[in-house]
């Protein structure tokens, strides 16, 4: 038995000080770490500061974010009103972004929402809704860019006789293994991380990333909900996890103390099945909440068919893949440009190297994209 605050003994004399809770499992750490008070993501550079994502790499990801939403809006029969909704919107760059690029008619139906935890930047376009949880009902396109990795999740590691035990973390990082993972967390494990018997092996249980993105898509009354993020399947799931930090552009250990972001690859097939089941809600979570249940039914976490609404199959696409049906190839431009429009022909180079950095195998190419439609065909079915 264990102090659930601290995950120490009962009166164990080497408790940690006041205001310090002690080791406790990386969900829980990682939550106060990130989203508390003073946590990583209300520092006022944002996470610009600390990392780079596709939309920080070159406008083409939000011109062909923009175009996926014409795409949706075509799907939808031009409704009157639009829904874009960018989830761990940061500062509010995608969401600009997708607003400048749009068609100037798709751009006066649209109602972008930039859903995030911190304060609304100044200056932000007055378009721009700025809200702290997802709206209640979404007719349009959903798009969660490198939110899911940060859904903090609890890491378990295989102890010398083959139990798979929770790993406790105190706040400058050292660790400890706990008590043995049981429950729903157990059942999500054997399926979608089984772990072999060897000591040091390590998993990250990704439930609540699952219950996040079904909560998500709950909201979603008809369109697209995509999630994009570094991922892994169950036949790939590397043998000691991938939780990481980084902060001011570089990797780093992994530390709970606000210092540096924390973060882990995502089993996107494992949301993919979440939509489809019954999940602990009502409600669904606010981006990156660390007070979503940590634990949900066991007929959720195997995936089993329940009375939530049909949705059409999801699909997982690299974002290579993804990109190029929305017309961001890489290709470079044909040599005759440089004579007639030198200017022009510089300009598309450097286009096109912003465009193969998003595609690229090993980088920023191997995400994951995770398409979830709700009452219209998968808009990048026929190119993909």
């Amino acid at each position: 038995m264990t102090d659930e605050t601290t995950g120490a003994p009962p009166g164990d004399p080497g408790g940690a000080p006041p205001g310090d809770p002690g080791p406790r499992g990386w969900r829980a750490a990682a939550g106060a770490a990130l989203y508390g008070p003073g946590g990583f993501y209300r520092r006022p550079e944002g996470p610009a500061g600390h990392f780079r994502t596709s939309v920080h790499a070159s406008p083409l990801f939000a011109r062909a974010v923009a175009r996926l939403l014409c795409r949706v809006d075509a799907a939808l029969g031009r409704p009157a009103v639009l829904d874009f909704v960018d989830m761990a919107a940061g500062r509010g760059e995608l969401a600009r972004g997708v607003l400048a690029a749009l068609p100037a008619e798709v751009a006066a139906r649209t109602r972008a929402y930039a859903v995030e935890i911190a304060g609304r930047p100044a200056g932000l376009d007055e378009r721009i809704l700025w809200r702290d949880e997802i709206p209640e009902e979404v007719t349009g396109l959903l798009f969660a860019n490198e939110w899911l990795d940060n859904v903090p999740v609890d890491v378990v590691e295989v102890d010398a006789a083959g139990v798979p035990r929770l790993v406790l973390v105190a706040r400058d990082g050292s660790e400890r293994l706990g008590e043995p993972v049981t429950g729903a967390a157990a059942d999500w494990l054997a399926r979608w991380w089984p772990l072999p018997a060897e000591e040091g092996l390590r998993a990250e249980i990704g439930l609540p990333r699952d219950e996040a993105w079904a909560s998500a898509v709950a909201r979603l009354a008809r369109g697209l909900a995509v999630a994009v993020d570094y991922a892994h399947t169950v036949d790939t799931r590397p043998p000691f996890g991938t939780l990481t930090g980084f902060r001011e552009g570089r990797e780093t250990v992994p530390v709970p103390d606000g210092s540096c972001d924390i973060t882990a690859h995502v089993a996107l097939d494992a949301c993919a099945a979440a939509p489809g089941t019954p999940h602990p809600a009502g409600r669904p979570y606010p981006p990156h909440s660390p007070s979503a249940p940590a634990q949900a039914s066991s007929e959720a976490a195997h995936g089993t068919p329940g009375t939530a609404r049909e949705l059409p199959r999801p699909r997982l696409l690299t974002q290579r893949a993804a990109l190029r049906a929305l017309d961001i190839t890489g290709a470079r431009p044909p040599l005759t440009l440089a004579s007639t429009d030198p200017a022009g022909y510089v300009r598309a180079l450097a286009s096109a190297g912003e465009a193969a950095e998003l595609t690229a195998a090993g980088g920023l190419g191997d995400f994951g994209w995770l398409l979830q439609p709700a009452g219209i065909p998968d808009p990048l079915e026929a190119d993909t």
